[in-house]
């Protein structure tokens, strides 16, 4: 386990890119200790904003720092921003096609205990939906800060989750990636398992525990959910048959909503979405979440079984 979560992987690449763009603002509410903006607020302090406990107003002065042409980081907790300033995203960011970067920080179930009210289980269905919005989910510390230098050089809008604590390393600094382009991190025949975020770890350690049972898992990192990659969902329904998803989100709406919608419409597999139900989560520490719902790797390796 490495001690750099992916948070502050993404504000470790926008303070340093930031001292040689001075058109590089950060706008925060009262989150930047959650989000790791400690730096960045000290080393650069008239290029961050700090607009308080109000998400509507931070998408709003974004928007309209980004319109008079600087390169805009709105960032705070997922579930706030992704719920009480969804209009503004909606209007100011994805209709204007505006120069903004949402940064969702602690996705997902990362604030474990704090319950429903904190959980952001709602925000790809939701930001996927609005035209020409782009929506990632880095897997750990390497990809997020691939990811934040492609945002830095990459205008329009954009959704980035990710979560609170550090994850396991799956990528070096030598990996390169591409948007829109699933990473293929383990091919097998017999079962493909296609997570995102902080659940690709975990299909990872499914697809070893199912490698000793001699069944061979294709495992695919979705770092992109929108636009997603719909050749490499067709391509692994052809090649398995079988689709098991993993996501820290509802199972309405997220990356198994997406992968059905190819699959019904491109080609054909037996597809288990793995998630969080229709319920209000549990209040419990993160990975004593996903292990009561079922998104570890002793039960994805379990559900592969059960559908095979």
């Amino acid at each position: 386990m490495n001690n750099i979560p992916c948070r502050k992987a993404i504000t470790e690449v926008l303070t340093h890119e930031a001292k040689s763009n001075p058109d590089l603002f950060v706008v925060a509410n009262d989150s930047r200790g959650s989000v790791t903006l400690e730096d960045f607020a000290e080393q650069l302090p008239d290029q961050f904003v700090e607009v308080g406990i109000a998400e509507q107003n931070a998408v709003g002065i974004g928007t309209g720092m980004a319109l008079s042409g600087k390169n805009v980081f709105v960032c705070g907790p997922a579930c706030f921003l992704s719920a009480r300033s969804l209009e503004q995203i909606k209007v100011d960011v994805a209709y204007a096609g505006s120069n903004v970067k949402i940064l969702g920080v602690s996705g997902g179930v990362s604030y474990g205990a704090l319950g429903s009210t904190h959980h952001s289980l709602h925000d790809i269905a939701v930001m996927r939906t609005f035209p020409g919005m782009s929506v990632f989910l880095p897997a750990d510390r390497y990809q997020a800060a691939w990811l934040a230098r492609h945002l830095i050089q990459t205008p329009g809008p954009a959704y980035v989750r990710v979560g609170r604590d550090a994850v396991p390393d799956i990528y070096s600094k030598q990996d390169v990636f591409e948007t829109g382009k699933a990473v293929e991190l383990r091919s097998g025949s017999d079962i493909s398992l296609i997570a995102a975020g902080e659940t690709v770890y975990h299909a990872l350690q499914a697809a070893e525990i199912l490698e000793i049972e001699g069944i061979k898992a294709t495992v695919l990192d979705m770092h992109t959910l929108k636009p997603i990659d719909r050749e490499a969902v067709i391509e692994a329904a052809h090649r398995t048959g079988h689709i098991i998803t993993i996501e820290e989100h509802s199972i309405f709406g997220g990356l198994g909503a997406a992968v059905a919608e190819i699959i019904a419409q491109e080609a054909f597999a037996r597809l288990k979405i793995l998630g969080l139900p229709d319920e209000y989560a549990i209040h419990a520490k993160p990975l004593d979440l996903f292990d009561y719902y079922g998104l570890t790797a002793k039960n994805i390796a379990s559900q592969a079984r059960a559908i095979l």
